[in-house]
């Protein structure tokens, strides 16, 4: 479970509905049926309406991203992991790396290493994985904007449910007491439209495209690592090099790590 995710969702609601409480708004006031059919219906018509079916399919599979924890090993992990692999493709050869294969998970990391294995060139695998990088941030950017869409038509629909309640509040003006609740009912779907908008759907895509820029960060790391491991670097090298892509702390870290792994002799320096 994404605990980021689940605590911003409690304060975001816990904010609104505790401010309510003390500007003396009843909460009863939310359920506004008619309200609730126009945004969260009208946000889904014109989601429907914007984007193919194909597309929309995925919807359930971008909230389980949204509400799952990332599971990725940590960049710190893949340098530990590429930094060894160099030192047994120079001890021991390139090929000696195929074992290594059956117990890689992920297809990304197992296709640019039996790529490398396969004696493809270096261009020729920058090239497959890059695109293949490429696609998957497509697909990723595919799903960020149908919540980003969702978040962009919901504030407007909150007006529409406001007009509409306005309209209903304004046709019989004799009665003032209850001319005055109709207003004040017509404004929730505007609360509606706007919470939805820039507490849920905003953030759900701002989300994904964390998540994913995440993943391809790593990703990218994973090429060059691949390729340094192809080009024979050694350990020590490939590790400074893909250390680019960690943060000052995680950079710290590592290299506080390396003097013991250097004493068990891990990376296979030249001397």
């Amino acid at each position: 479970m994404d605990l980021s995710t689940i605590i911003g969702l409690i304060l975001g609601f816990g904010a609104v509905l505790v401010g309510m409480v003390l500007k003396g708004v009843a909460l009863g006031t939310l359920f506004n049926i008619a309200a609730i059919l126009i945004i969260i219906f009208g946000t889904a018509a014109t989601i429907i309406i914007a984007f193919p079916m194909s597309e929309l399919k995925n919807i359930p599979k971008l909230f389980g991203v949204i509400f799952k924890e990332q599971k990725l090993a940590s960049d710190s992990d893949v340098i530990r992991m590429f930094s060894e692999w160099a030192d047994v493709a120079r001890r021991e050869g390139l090929l000696s790396l195929e074992a290594k294969t059956d117990d890689i998970e992920d297809p990304f990391l197992k296709n640019g290493l039996g790529l490398a294995i396969d004696g493809q060139n270096a261009d020729y695998i920058r090239d497959v994985l890059s695109e293949e990088v490429d696609a998957m941030e497509g697909r990723h950017s595919a799903g960020a904007l149908i919540f980003t869409q969702a978040g962009t038509y919901a504030p407007t629909l909150g007006v529409l449910g406001a007009v509409v309640g306005l309209i209903a509040a304004l046709k019989d003006m004799n009665d003032i007491e209850a001319l005055g609740t109709a207003i004040a009912a017509a404004f929730v779907a505007t609360l509606l439209g706007i919470f939805t908008g820039y507490v849920l759907w905003h953030p759900f895509a701002n989300k994904l495209k964390r998540k994913s820029s995440i993943e391809v960060k790593q990703k990218m790391m994973m090429v060059e690592g691949i390729l340094s491991v192809l080009e024979g670097e050694a350990p020590r090298v490939i590790e400074q090099k893909l250390a680019s892509y960690l943060s000052i702390e995680e950079r710290r870290k590592l290299s506080a790590e390396r003097p013991v792994e250097k004493e068990a002799g891990q990376f296979g320096e030249e001397t």
